[in-house]
């Protein structure tokens, strides 16, 4: 995700944790809890903690939920606009912490990404979370809520389609079996379109930076996100966990310079695994002599001494699983699968 000017200052908000939240520094990761499994006729809360959203966006998250067999709620911030925001800091969080109070609403789903939950998370009501679990789910930005939500809350969240994303056949299957049946244990495969696609484009081959198996609980997702949680509260804790990476839109110079940032400031080689989505739209221009994004990758962590795989079916594409954060999973490089040992939902 192009964010040059993605600061440790814009995560931390400029202040310490307001009172009442966890301490940044002494607050231990919390105990996993789980939110109920979604059914049809439940009703879904949208959300954009983010960048705000198009009509056309819009329009096409209410389909999407209401093709699901659930009722949607928009929040009441979803047309505000401050700049490129969804609004101003104060009523995005606004809409968060009302879809999370309000007991009619079964679950929360994110419309879109593109930037600024980071700004919202010194002031999220981690308890408030916690006292009511409930489905939450978006990717890219969102990176930045799963991380904190995680570690402040405890709350399995879910690393998958924002509202707006249009759904192929194999999403909404990963969609039904996670978050509708809670099927465990689940194992995800590639998606056999991205496996076709990978004949003709690079950027959709899988790749072993380094064999095996591990097992360990999910945390992670956008690079991006995670490069720039480094220093901050909102890091996520990665010792003996399998850590998600995908990004778009960077050239592989940049995601040397981010996976550097995360080398140099967490144990990677204390991780499970590392599991990397495809990095689409992430190649140099052409006659470029810089390393390209394989040589890139194997470079910043072919050497760590941990089962490494890329090129698996999240991310910023088309076909795309649904990933629960903190669950515990099994990485095998061999087979090119991750499967959820534990469903994410009660």
């Amino acid at each position: 995700m192009k964010r040059r000017n993605f600061t440790t200052s814009l995560l931390l908000g400029g202040a310490a944790i307001a009172a009442g939240k966890p301490s940044a520094n002494t607050c231990r990761e919390k105990k996993i809890i789980k939110a109920k499994r979604l059914k049809k006729g439940n009703r879904v809360g949208v959300i954009t903690p983010a960048s705000f959203i198009s009509d056309e966006g819009l329009e096409r998250t209410v389909k999407n939920l209401e093709n699901l067999g659930l009722k949607v709620e928009l929040s009441k911030h979803i047309r505000a606009r401050h700049g490129d925001f969804a609004g101003t800091d104060e009523q995005r969080l606004e809409d968060v912490h009302y879809m999370f109070s309000n007991t009619d609403i079964d679950a929360i789903w994110c419309a879109r990404g593109g930037y600024g939950s980071a700004r919202i998370l010194p002031r999220l009501d981690y308890k408030l979370i916690r006292n009511n679990p409930k489905v939450f789910i978006g990717y890219s930005d969102i990176t930045a809520m799963h991380c904190a939500i995680r570690k402040y809350s405890g709350l399995v969240t879910f690393h998958g389609p924002v509202g707006s994303t249009e759904h192929t056949d194999y999403t909404l299957n990963q969609l039904q079996k996670v978050l509708f049946e809670g099927v465990a244990p689940h194992t995800i495969t590639l998606s056999a379109a991205n496996q076709i696609l990978a004949t003709e484009d690079d950027t959709y081959k899988t790749l072993n930076l380094h064999e095996g198996m591990a097992e360990g609980e999910l945390v992670g997702g956008n690079l991006s996100l995670l490069a720039g949680a480094v220093g901050t509260p909102y890091a996520p804790e990665v010792k003996g966990k399998i850590l998600l990476i995908e990004d778009i839109g960077e050239k592989p110079y940049r995601i040397d310079r981010m996976l550097t940032s995360l080398r140099q400031a967490w144990p990677l080689d204390k991780v499970a695994a590392i599991a990397l989505g495809v990095f689409n739209d992430c190649e140099n221009k052409e006659g470029s002599q810089a390393l390209d994004l394989q040589q890139t990758l194997e470079d910043r962590l072919g050497d760590l001494n941990v089962p490494i795989i890329y090129g698996l079916s999240y991310g910023h594409i088309d076909n795309m699983s649904t990933l629960p954060i903190g669950v515990r999973t099994r990485i095998d490089t061999k087979t090119q699968t991750m499967t959820l040992l534990e469903a994410g939902v009660l």
